[in-house]
């Protein structure tokens, strides 16, 4: 399984507004810089991220983009799923009618339970705990 870059790059977007909640809105330029990612790219990403209710945009001259929900009601399956539109392996775990042999395929069910094991984990991890993990990795010689 691959991760889109959309995907990797959105979540990247998510901690680092998760990172500075309470602290006003952010302006993605701010984020850009930190995260090393292009400004036009991530108001591609931001948009179906707004429209899913999990970032609100803030006008004026301190303006900028601030989470709608506190980081640790947001999970990392909610984003990975909206960010792929999906999470499973293969096609067929997903819709079973693009393939005649899925009602009775064996390796289907091994990949909608490995898909299914995914999203679980992915759906125990809270933006709350990734800011967690990434206090503990501070000063150490790595990049979120």
């Amino acid at each position: 399984m691959k991760l889109s870059t959309r995907c990797r790059y959105g979540t990247r977007l998510m901690l680092d507004m998760a990172q500075h909640f309470n602290k006003g809105p952010i302006q993605l330029g701010d984020i850009a810089k930190r995260q090393n990612l292009s400004v036009k790219y991530l108001e591609q990403i931001i948009i179906p991220l707004k429209k899913a209710g999990y970032i609100e945009s803030v006008r004026g001259p301190k303006g900028g983009h601030i989470l709608a929900r506190h980081p640790a009601e947001i999970t990392l399956g909610e984003i990975v799923t909206l960010l792929e539109e999906g999470i499973s392996l293969v096609e067929c775990v997903e819709n079973a009618a693009i393939c005649e042999r899925s009602d009775t395929c064996p390796t289907r069910l091994v990949w909608k339970e490995v898909s299914e094991a995914v999203l679980g984990r992915l759906q125990s991890l809270t933006l709350e705990d990734l800011v967690q993990r990434a206090k503990a990795l501070e000063g150490k010689d790595f990049l979120i």
